[in-house]
């Protein structure tokens, strides 16, 4: 085989390639100086300190979620207040102004006001949400920020340190102001968008940052205030989660959806109660909707109080209408600080997830499987892959979906997720876990089989027997990817499982005295192999002729000496095209997983039985594979961002047009927003694009099943 040595250091040039009626007003920054950031409201660099990060998110989040234009907010806005008792009058700033749609930005056309502080340090500990009642002196700051009767129209506060959110209505009757808890701001007109729960149909698309943050607060709230270790917690508000999803399936369109709650109603304890009563009962409905995902002993059992609150939290989302990968990243986010296990389950890091899945590009008519699912990372990335390539071949990349298309591709995915996506896992509590994400994306619950794939087809465990309808050795599946547990300190030394490889990989390998080539000891097997040993074949094994496999992998099966690892390369080639190897630095899983270990991608395609002939008679012609090694994946060792820099040193930035769906001056419009951003230093998209170039000049090797054409056999 020739191998192909790729220079990754290709500097990616700032620039929009925007329409020019994209333009606004606001100014480009090309470059960052250590510390700032690009302000989302004026487009201006700023210093990023941890107030600002707040500002920042709650931004963002006014414009994607709320539709709110951010030509009618301002930062640091001035308001005249008075003191208490006294004549006398100061100023006061509103971190986030909000003003009449396309009104001067003054005091008189003001309508909502917005506080932020900085994040509270929490370390390795939950944070304790707050009540309204406990955080009385802060919502103070912000009922004199809104002031009384004088500013009659300035009606909607929010205070928020990014942990917790709290929300004011100013009410104006005949005898002065009275300021009214909220849950979220309510609907109003212009291009204030915020919405409520009374209709499935005015729910609000989730910014990905600000649900993954409504994920954590539920959760955090049930573990903090329910006295429920983590794991509880976790499968408590995955029911709720669940229950959502459902009542927005069953009751679009018709306005009476019961995971709801009033914007008044969780302040009041017979108001906690109904919440209560309905979401129960939902609760009951989904358990025999869905029997083979849970049981009926399942049941929540939240008190009022905490279900109410996560009821609050989750209720204004249209989870069916939001992003996949929105949805796939916090629902990942928050599954993986909960069910990481000790049988060397270590999740695979998003960038390389995603970077598998674009190399491989299942197709909607292919069978994607992955034996050792986990969390479902895999699958997640998958759907966000057929739904990205749809929006390609519709001409609307980076648009954001209209309502019709929304149900169209929504249906769609539920559609392939039902036929071809697969998984498996050994453990039940991540059977589960990965069932829920694809119900969470797809709006079904998918084919996921509790079962032990190494021991497939035999195994006692519950999925055995369907999975061997749907997905039989050879047969059926076109793609697998998978991240198999690793480790010597969990050998599979099971004779029932290990003879299924004595033909293949599971032997004693040692060196002929002679000629020093790998050989299999005659007389004696190995009592025990490391999973991941064993995974190869199986995964091998399991696409048909023509198949494609991402596996991840350590180093050591690929580079070690050792006659076992090179028995194990060997078996590789004969029965496999390697398409391409990737290594990856081990800031990926230890940032991710908490495991400090170097891997390789490695991409293979199944050769047909010829093809197998051909290799063992050497008459396989020599071909290219692609090789790459990514330097860096988008962060350092703990977790922080990593920027590409100018030559001075300067943060690069890059003029980014999304495409927005505003509710502006009372009618809602898509337009483009420019924003400048600074330039993620990863290697593994450009590893991406430069695989496919390769592809371009160099055709995947072998029988092409689907034309009978022969390429490099």
């Amino acid at each position: 085989m020739k191998e192909l040595t790729l220079d990754l250091d290709i500097p990616r040039q700032p620039g929009d390639g925007a329409d020019p009626a994209a333009e606004d007003t606001q100014p480009q920054v090309t470059a960052l100086e250590e510390g700032q950031v690009v302000d989302y409201i004026t487009g201006k660099a700023i210093k990023e300190t941890p107030k600002e990060k707040v500002r920042q998110r709650i931004a963002r989040a006014l414009v994607h979620e709320h539709g709110i234009d951010p030509h009618d907010m301002q930062r640091d806005f001035s308001v005249t207040v008075s003191e208490e008792g006294a004549k006398r009058k100061r100023s006061r700033k509103a971190d986030i102004a909000v003003f009449e749609s396309g009104a001067p930005h003054t005091t008189a056309n003001l309508r909502r006001v917005v506080i932020c502080k900085p994040e509270p340090k929490r370390g390795k500990n939950v944070v304790k949400l707050r009540e309204p009642d406990q955080a009385r002196k802060d919502l103070e700051e912000l009922q004199e920020l809104m002031g009384n009767e004088d500013r009659p129209l300035c009606a909607d506060g929010m205070w928020t340190d990014g942990v917790d959110f709290f929300f004011l209505k100013k009410v104006v009757g005949d005898f002065g102001a009275d300021f009214e808890d909220r849950s979220d701001w309510e609907i109003a007109d212009g291009t204030i968008g915020s919405r409520t729960v009374a209709s499935h149909q005015r729910l609000r698309q989730a910014d990905p940052e600000m649900l993954k943050i409504a994920f954590q607060r539920c959760h955090n709230y049930i573990h903090g205030n329910e006295g429920m270790p983590k794991d509880a917690a976790f499968w408590q508000f995955l029911y709720l989660l669940f229950a959502k999803m459902y009542d927005e399936r069953v009751s679009r369109g018709t306005g009476h959806g019961r995971f709801r709650t009033g914007l008044k109603e969780m302040f009041k304890e017979d108001g906690r109660a109904a919440i209560s009563t309905r979401v129960k009962a939902l609760f009951e409905d989904v358990k025999r909707e869905y029997k083979g995902v849970f049981k009926p002993t399942d049941e929540i059992t939240l008190s009022d109080r905490a279900l109410a609150f996560i009821v609050s939290e989750l209720a204004p989302y249209d989870l069916s209408g939001t992003d996949v990968d929105a949805k796939g990243i916090a629902y990942q986010e928050l599954v993986g600080t909960n069910l990481r296990g000790d049988r060397g389950q270590y999740f695979t890091p998003r960038g390389a997830v995603n970077l598998m899945v674009e190399i491989l590009d299942p197709q909607e008519d292919e069978t994607v499987l992955d034996p050792t699912c986990g969390t479902g990372g895999f699958l997640q990335a998958t759907l966000k892959h057929l739904h990205q390539k749809w929006k390609k071949e519709a001409g609307t990349p980076g648009f954001p979906d209209t309502d019709e298309e929304r149900e169209r591709y929504g249906d769609k995915l539920k559609a392939y997720a039902e036929k071809h996506l697969i998984g498996a896992d050994f453990d039940p509590f991540l059977v589960r876990a990965t069932t829920m994400a694809i119900m969470t994306l797809a709006q079904t619950t998918g084919n996921v089989f509790h079962m032990d794939s190494l021991a497939f087809p035999r195994g006692h465990l519950s999925g055995v027997e369907p999975a061997k309808k749907k997905i039989p050795l050879g047969k059926t599946v076109d793609v697998l990817l998978t991240n198999p547990p690793f480790g010597a300190d969990i050998p599979v030394s099971d004779e029932s499982v290990l003879g299924s490889f004595r033909d293949g990989i599971a032997k004693s390998w040692g060196r002929n005295r002679e000629t020093g080539e790998v050989e299999a000891s005659g007389t004696t097997t190995p009592g025990s192999m490391a999973p991941e040993q064993l995974f190869i074949q199986r995964a091998i094994e399991w696409v048909k002729p023509g198949g494609r496999i991402g596996i991840v992998l350590p180093n050591g099966i690929l580079s070690n000496p050792g006659p076992t690892d090179e028995a194990i390369r060997r078996y590789i080639l004969e029965h496999c095209w390697v398409l391409a190897s990737i290594e990856l630095p081990v800031e990926t899983f230890v940032v991710d997983a908490n495991v400090n270990i170097l891997t390789t991608l490695l991409f293979l395609k199944r050769k047909t039985d010829q093809e197998v002939r051909n290799h063992r008679m050497g008459t396989e012609k020599p071909y290219p594979v692609f090789m790459a090694v990514a330097e860096k994946v988008g962060f350092d060792r703990r977790g922080n961002e990593l920027f590409k820099r100018e030559p001075d040193g300067d943060i690069v930035v890059e003029t980014k047009v999304d495409m927005e769906r505003l509710r502006i001056r009372g009618k809602e419009v898509t337009r483009p927003l420019k924003r400048s951003q600074p330039v993620i230093d990863n290697d593994l998209p450009v590893i991406a694009d430069k695989y496919r170039e390769f592809r371009v000049k160099h055709p995947v090797p072998g029988a092409d099943l689907r034309k009978g054409a022969e390429v490099g056999a």
